[in-house]
């Protein structure tokens, strides 16, 4: 391993060491659905009355999330994305670039297909992250797996600028999610390669970084959720399949969300179960507002059971208010 490869890894073990403490320093909440209040140290309750008193409560949320995945990574000076074109393919009036850039790692490179529809101007654009499939970006690029699923192609035929990389792991992203290289979650690695993401849109002349939307079905729908809530830059969020409280995922059986991919702590710190895991989507999908937000779910989808979205949205809905 060379050198600069060891300094990254203890410079995110430094980072995680801190943000360990930052998350204890939370107060932790008994339950998740109910959002009309916040803790005080002391633990007692203070009704949310005010934006002022959301974003206490918000703040809590996001703490006891990096309980689970670990904190953002915040470097001073963020490694250069050094953006490459590999291959340009014609497809109807589009070209499809597959680029690849870096995100927390000189040595490390993640590809990715980026779609620039022709026209003048600044134009909106799209995060568009996959399902669980091996063939990762390619599927919502439009090549291969289920033509429903190619949202980055249909949304550049629409006229955006859309993004597709690949989640570590699938596709042409080797990675291993030994929390020796920095990261407590396959999540955490996932959100920070996105926020990367969103910095490379927004260095783009063609982009109009004040309107960048995120999509996701599965996999990425979650993932969608998770980058939003860290990343205000997105505006717009879309997660179709992608969430349902924890308590209703196969009736509270969580082991799908323990592997190295995603977050191993709720096995091996919160024993799987949902009573013990210190966040839930409800308080997620509060913590987008007062942004667009919208959940596509089916009412048979065997993964994310419709009356735990349901709930979501419920308790997320006055916080949308509230924030106007």
């Amino acid at each position: 391993m060379h050198s600069s490869v060891r300094l990254t890894s203890l410079l995110g073990c430094i980072l995680i060491c801190l943000s360990i403490q930052a998350a204890e320093d939370a107060p932790s909440y008994p339950e998740h659905q109910d959002l009309s209040f916040y803790l005080e140290d002391s633990g007692q309750k203070q009704p949310i009355k005010s934006k002022e008193d959301w974003q206490i409560r918000r703040k809590h949320i996001l703490a006891n999330l990096h309980k689970v995945m670990g904190e953002v990574p915040r470097p001073e000076k963020p490694v250069p994305l050094r953006m490459k074109v590999l291959e340009e393919t014609k497809v109807g009036d589009l070209v499809r670039q597959k680029i690849s850039y870096h995100t927390d790692s000189a040595e490390q490179v993640v590809t990715a297909y980026l779609f620039v529809p022709p026209g003048d101007g600044k134009l909106p654009a799209v995060l568009c992250l996959h399902q669980t499939t091996g063939i990762g970006k390619g599927e919502p690029a439009g090549l291969g797996g289920n033509p429903n699923l190619h949202y980055a192609l249909h949304l550049a035929q629409r006229g955006y600028i859309t993004l597709a990389p690949d989640y570590p792991s699938f596709g042409d992203y080797k990675y291993d999610f030994d929390p020796k290289y920095g990261y407590k979650s396959g999540s955490m690695k996932a959100i920070y390669d996105n926020i990367r993401a969103i910095d490379l849109l927004t260095s783009l002349k063609e982009v109009d970084a004040d309107r960048i939307g995120c999509i996701g079905h599965s996999l990425g729908g979650h993932n969608t959720i998770f980058t939003a809530v860290h990343d205000t830059r997105i505006k717009v969020a879309v997660s179709n399949c992608g969430f349902t409280r924890f308590h209703k995922y196969y009736e509270g059986k969580l082991a799908g969300w323990t592997s190295a991919r995603y977050m191993p702590l709720i096995a091996s710190e919160y024993g799987n179960n949902p009573d013990k895991v210190p966040f839930d989507f409800p308080e997620l999908i509060a913590a987008l507002a007062p942004r667009a937000f919208l959940a596509s779910s089916p009412i048979g989808d065997s993964n994310f059971e419709v009356s735990g979205v349901k709930d979501a949205i419920a308790s997320a809905q006055p916080f949308f208010k509230l924030l106007g």
